[in-house]
């Protein structure tokens, strides 16, 4: 198929085939980052702004190496060095940068719909890296491909998600996703972290955790949102830890080949022990690996569209 899209601001709209399409063009990307030199002359010519109004490690560094392992020209803006501690609004911010011609814009911002609004004032294309509690698309991608690498499929698996999904924009995304798969999705968490009527999104909600990790192919555990005002969703984090910390006992319970996931940063001793995050189920760094090929996928879908 062709991409004929201009910009990537969700899951929400994507069709299957749009998502498959994806993940098919990142694994053609993957092996770049396996060779002695890790470049190919791709999006020779291109610029790729990265715009991040909120801290990042793991997305930012993950679009920058991708950038440049396609030969892109990458330019990096954090809030606390632009013109938006003098008051510049996201508006003249974009308005400038148009002028500058570039081709792709990633923006990560703490305003739902931020992604939305820039799209609608330039002309370059515009990827999503995070809006507030909304959608984190490409982490949601790169979670599929690192699903579908593991265990050969999606449909047919039974993935859990458990943590602050209130907050979740990882979650969000990931559910929206996968209800284009024969998957069953289970939500687990406090009822304080769970989302009013989540159910009608097509999946299952659990307060459980013995009972929500039985038999799961896949667990995805997330950190509380502290940045979005999580901990006062729960009594203290002791006793989040001690109900909903993922530790080695939970795994008895899932699948033999369980994977375990996580979008990072890691709270560990919060939301997963050190022996569970660092052990054999553990694909957490692999997700980061895939981060890339995922994120390179894109960068050329992108700048390749046909006008």
């Amino acid at each position: 198929m062709d991409w004929i899209r201009k910009d990537l601001l969700g899951i929400k709209g994507l069709s299957k085939e749009e998502i498959l399409f994806i993940l098919e063009t990142a694994e053609s990307f993957k092996e770049i980052s396996l060779r002695e030199i890790k470049k190919v002359p791709t999006l020779r010519g291109k610029t790729i702004i990265t715009l991040f109004y909120e801290p990042s490690t793991r997305t930012r560094t993950s679009f920058e190496i991708a950038a440049k392992r396609l030969s892109a020209d990458t330019i990096n803006i954090s809030a606390s060095t632009s013109s938006y501690v003098k008051g510049e609004t996201l508006k003249d911010t974009a308005k400038n940068l148009e002028s500058m011609k570039p081709d792709v814009i990633v923006i990560r911002h703490s305003m739902p719909g931020a992604p939305h609004m820039l799209a609608g004032l330039v002309d370059s294309s515009v990827v999503n890296g995070g809006d507030g509690a909304h959608e984190h698309p490409t982490q949601a991608l790169l979670d599929l491909f690192t699903i579908k690498e593991k265990k050969g499929r999606v449909d047919g698996l039974k993935i859990v998600i458990i943590g602050d999904i209130i907050h979740s924009r990882v979650a969000r995304s990931n559910i929206l996703a996968l209800r284009h798969f024969d998957t069953d999705v289970v939500c687990c968490g406090p009822p304080t972290m769970i989302p009013p009527k989540l159910e009608e999104l097509g999946v299952r909600v659990e307060y459980n955790m013995n009972r929500a990790v039985e038999d799961a192919d896949v667990i995805m555990m997330l950190r509380i949102q502290k940045e979005r005002g999580g901990v006062s969703y729960i009594p203290s984090i002791r006793e989040y830890s001690t109900i909903y910390g993922l530790k080695a006992t939970h795994l008895e319970r899932a699948k033999k080949d369980v994977i375990i996931m996580h979008p990072g940063p890691i709270n560990r001793g919060v939301e997963i022990t050190d022996e569970v995050a660092d052990g054999p189920y553990s694909v957490i760094l692999d997700q980061v690996e895939n981060g890339v090929a995922v994120r390179m996928g894109i960068l050329y879908l992108l700048t390749g569209r046909v006008s």
